[in-house]
């Protein structure tokens, strides 16, 4: 079978499945088995492919099939133009978390701070911010134990372990440090919104990174308050938000001795990232 034949059997397949990005992701999954880029498989489509590969290729379009992202099945995603590992014990990166670190990048570019990534996950947070800053550390910490698996993988993939550290432990374990920054993307989605996710997220990412309480604030909070004692004078939280949490999340702030100084807006324009000052 050709190269050709081979997109379009996996594409009809995935649009009988009503995934919209059926064309691409055949491309993508063909691209993986063959080990080419998908340019080299569209300048090459009468090129002939072992049956071998044929069936590695209609093994993955059966789990895209199923919803699972391309991500976990490809086992890695792309962030600040970086490519990261990912696996089912990690939530998959997404774009407008890079808006966060954009703007971390923009305010501390020719600092040296130290900085703390609570609820880590795959390390792409922290470890995108310490690729742009030179002269700065960091520490990653999550209550998952294969996440940080995953984080110290790819901080050695990046070549950034000399300035990173990845713990097993919840904020609470968190003694005795002072940061000059601490960024967090915590579960904000509300409980009984679960449900409601799309198939690929319900079935396939960690809940623990996803359920952020009945009021989808219980890990913000925790956040908000553990951070008042671990971050300097004038130190910045940095923290992702939900749709619609800004007001309730920047009262909790002001309650808890934070001004706001910044907001990144996500690319519908809602507020997704509130990056805020510890004042005395």
């Amino acid at each position: 079978m050709e190269i050709l034949e081979l997109i379009n059997n996996g594409s009809m397949q995935l649009k009988n499945k009503k995934i919209y990005s059926h064309k691409l992701d055949s491309e993508i999954l063909l691209s993986k088995v063959l080990n080419k880029t998908r340019e080299e498989l569209l300048i090459n489509l009468e090129q002939r492919v072992t049956t071998k590969n044929i069936n590695r290729f209609h093994r993955l379009v059966s789990r895209r099939s199923s919803k699972e992202p391309i991500a976990y099945i490809l086992k890695e995603k792309e962030f600040w133009s970086k490519s990261f590992l990912v696996n089912h014990n990690t939530l998959i990166p997404r774009p407008e978390t890079e808006l966060m670190v954009e703007k971390i990048v923009e305010i501390f570019k020719t600092k040296n701070i130290f900085i703390l990534d609570i609820g880590t996950g795959t390390g792409c947070i922290l470890l995108s911010i310490l690729s742009e800053l030179k002269r700065s550390k960091g520490i990653g910490i999550d209550i998952s134990q294969k996440a940080i698996k995953t984080a110290i993988e790819n901080s050695k993939k990046h070549d950034l372990s000399r300035k990173t550290k990845f713990y097993n432990r919840s904020i609470e374990e968190i003694h005795n440090k002072k940061f000059d920054l601490i960024v967090s993307n915590p579960p904000y989605i509300k409980k009984k919104d679960l449900k409601n996710l799309n198939e690929d997220i319900k079935k396939f990412e960690p809940k623990l990174a996803l359920d952020g309480g009945n009021d989808g604030l219980d890990v913000i909070k925790k956040v908000i308050y553990k951070s008042k004692d671990i971050l300097k004078i004038k130190g910045m939280l940095a923290l992702e938000i939900g749709n619609e949490q800004f007001k309730k999340v920047s009262n909790i702030l002001r309650s808890n001795k934070f001004k706001t100084k910044y907001l990144v807006k996500d690319y519908r324009e809602n507020i997704r990232c509130i990056l805020s000052i510890l004042e005395k």
